[in-house]
C-alpha cells in the first residue's frame, strides 16, 4: 500500500517530468516558427514580452485576486480559532504564518496565493468556516499551506510565461503569414525550410492547445502534491478527504469566483455537483481540460495510503 510520502515524491516526479517535457516542447515549437520565418529575433521578442507580461502578475498576483475575490484581512484577535489553527499548522510546517482573509460567502471554498512563503496568503470562505468539522478544517489549511510551502504560485507564473510563449509565437507566425511574408520569404532555403513552413503552419493550430493541456496537467498534479503533503502535515489524510467531500457535495455558488481565478481554489468553484461524464472515453477527454483533479479520485488516494 503506498504510502503518504511515496505519494508525496510520486507527484513532485511526475510534475517536474512534466515541466521538463513543457520546456523541450516550447524550445522545438521556437525553434520551428524562427526556422520557418528565418529570423531568431522572433524568439528574443516573444521571451521578453512573455516575463514582462507575467512579472507584473507575479509580483501583484496576491493583491489582484484578493481585490476581485472581495476578502477581508483577519488577525488573532477577530478570529482566534482560525488564527490558532493556520498558526499551528505553520509551526509543523516550518512556515511563516501567511495573512488570512475571510470572504462573505456561504459556498465552502479556500485558496492561497502570495509569491513566497514570507508573503503567503490564505483565503477562507465564511461558508468552509461554519460547514466543516475541525479536522476538516485543518486538512484544507494543510493543503493550502501546501502551496505556499512548495511555491506553487512561482511555478505556475512560469508556466503561464511558457503558455503565454507559445501562443504569441503561433499568433505572430499566422500574422506574417496571412501578411505575404510566406510568400517573400520562400524563395529561398531549400527542403528544409518548406518542411519548418509546413510544420510550424500546423504547431500555430495545435501548439497553443498542447501548450494550455500541459498546463492543466501540472495544475492537477500540483493539487495530488497538495493534498498528500497537506496529509502529511496533519497526519490524518481523512480530514481532507471528508473536507473534499463535503465541498463537492455543496450546492450553493461561489459568488466571489471568477474564471480568473477558479484555479487557485481547493475545489473547481464552477464544476458540476454530484455529476460525472458518461462514458470513458468522455470522462477521460473531459479530465485533460480540467484544472483539479476529480474530487472522487483525490479522496480515493487520500483514503488508500498510509501515514
Amino acid at each position: 500500500m503506498p504510502t503518504l510520502y511515496t505519494q508525496s515524491d510520486k507527484n513532485v516526479r511526475l510534475t517536474w517530468i512534466y515541466i521538463t517535457g513543457f520546456l523541450v516542447f516550447v524550445i522545438g515549437v521556437g525553434y520551428v516558427f524562427a526556422g520557418a520565418m528565418g529570423n531568431s529575433a522572433i524568439l528574443y521578442g516573444a521571451v521578453i514580452f512573455s516575463v514582462a507580461m507575467s512579472f507584473a502578475s507575479y509580483w501583484w498576483s496576491d493583491k489582484i485576486v484578493l481585490a476581485m475575490s472581495g476578502a477581508k484581512l483577519i488577525d488573532h484577535d477577530s478570529n482566534r480559532e482560525i488564527y490558532h489553527i493556520v498558526e499551528n499548522l505553520c509551526i509543523t510546517a516550518g512556515l511563516p504564518v501567511p495573512k488570512i482573509y475571510i470572504i462573505q460567502d456561504s459556498a465552502p471554498n479556500a485558496f492561497a496565493t502570495g509569491r513566497d512563503p514570507a508573503h503567503g496568503v490564505i483565503c477562507l470562505t465564511t461558508g468552509i468556516i461554519d460547514k466543516l468539522e475541525k479536522t476538516e478544517l485543518e486538512g484544507v489549511i494543510a493543503h493550502e499551506l501546501s502551496h505556499i510551502g512548495n511555491r506553487d504560485i512561482l511555478l505556475s507564473t512560469v508556466v503561464v510565461v511558457l503558455v503565454g510563449f507559445v501562443t504569441l509565437l503561433a499568433d505572430w507566425f499566422r500574422h506574417w503569414a496571412w501578411f505575404g511574408g510566406r510568400s517573400r520569404d520562400n524563395e529561398g532555403g531549400g527542403q528544409l525550410r518548406l518542411i519548418l513552413m509546413i510544420a510550424a503552419i500546423i504547431l500555430s493550430i495545435l501548439a497553443p492547445i498542447a501548450a494550455v493541456l500541459m498546463q492543466l496537467a501540472i495544475s492537477r498534479k500540483r493539487e495530488f502534491l497538495a493534498d498528500a503533503d497537506g496529509a502529511l502535515l496533519t497526519r490524518y489524510p481523512e480530514g481532507l478527504a471528508s473536507a473534499l467531500e463535503k465541498i463537492s457535495r455543496d450546492t450553493e455558488p461561489l459568488e466571489a469566483a471568477n474564471r480568473a481565478t477558479a484555479h487557485l481554489y481547493i475545489a473547481n468553484p464552477f464544476s458540476t455537483k454530484g455529476g460525472s461524464a458518461s462514458g470513458g472515453k468522455g470522462k477521460k477527454m473531459m479530465k485533460l481540460f480540467m484544472t483539479h483533479p476529480p474530487i472522487e479520485e483525490r479522496v480515493k488516494l487520500l483514503r488508500g495510503m498510509e501515514v
